[in-house]
């Protein structure tokens, strides 16, 4: 039973990226490389962010919300976005569209974001003897960070790819990629400040993944139509 819970969770945490792969024309490119270079890459970053995490920041003994660390907490977070922009605009590519190579990045750097921060508990966790909701909520985070990921490259793609973007979406585009770039901050205000409990901070992730998708998709719909 324990194992079986452990396989239900993996499946939960790590199935949608491989089966967004196989069922978007992803696979038909064979854009995996893309994909692990951009995981790389945010293996790099997430050193990165270690590193001025265990510098700039204080050991707190209490869990309550504390404005000045999450706020450097925000700006180290934003490391990530400037892994993106290398991963999309600095590594070589294959032959592919710039629609294919965002999914592909956001892809890979969902990906090996799962791997590091819930395999490991997961492993641990979710073979013990108690049942707990704690893995499938994990599990449905990542879901979650998966749609973000996705939505924070195609932002991206738009930014620093996209020349010729009609003007009056500019900052709408910056609006949308500021949001997904400080959700980690706005989650922790949300568990610590707040005291919300694990299973609303998710519902509110998947229900701002889902109006992030459908503006990332909106802006770059608009943005790939000839300009009059």
């Amino acid at each position: 039973m324990t194992m079986f819970h452990f396989f239900n969770c993996a499946i939960l945490t790590f199935g949608p990226h491989a089966v967004y792969y196989s069922a978007t024309p992803l696979s038909e490119y064979d854009t995996l490389g893309t994909s692990v270079k951009a995981a790389l890459v945010y293996l790099g970053t997430a050193l990165v962010k270690l590193v001025c995490l265990a510098t700039f920041l204080n050991v707190s003994e209490s869990d309550s919300f504390d404005p000045y660390q999450e706020l450097l907490k925000a700006l180290i977070g934003f490391i990530d976005v400037a892994g993106l922009y290398f991963a999309l605009t600095q590594l070589t590519h294959r032959n592919i569209s710039q629609n294919h190579k965002f999914q592909a990045v956001g892809l890979g750097w969902a990906f090996a974001d799962s791997v590091l921060h819930r395999l490991a508990p997961l492993w641990v966790g979710a073979r013990g003897l108690e049942f707990t909701w704690d893995y499938i909520l994990q599990g449905l985070e990542a879901n979650a960070n998966l749609v973000l990921s996705i939505s924070l490259a195609a932002l991206g793609s738009l930014m620093w790819l996209r020349k010729n973007k009609p003007r009056t979406l500019i900052p709408i585009i910056y609006a949308c990629a500021g949001i997904v770039s400080t959700m980690p901050s706005i989650t922790s205000y949300l568990r610590r400040g707040l005291g919300w409990h694990f299973a609303e901070v998710v519902g509110f992730e998947l229900f701002v993944s889902l109006v992030m998708a459908f503006f990332s998709w909106q802006l770059f719909s608009t943005c790939q139509k000839p300009s009059a």
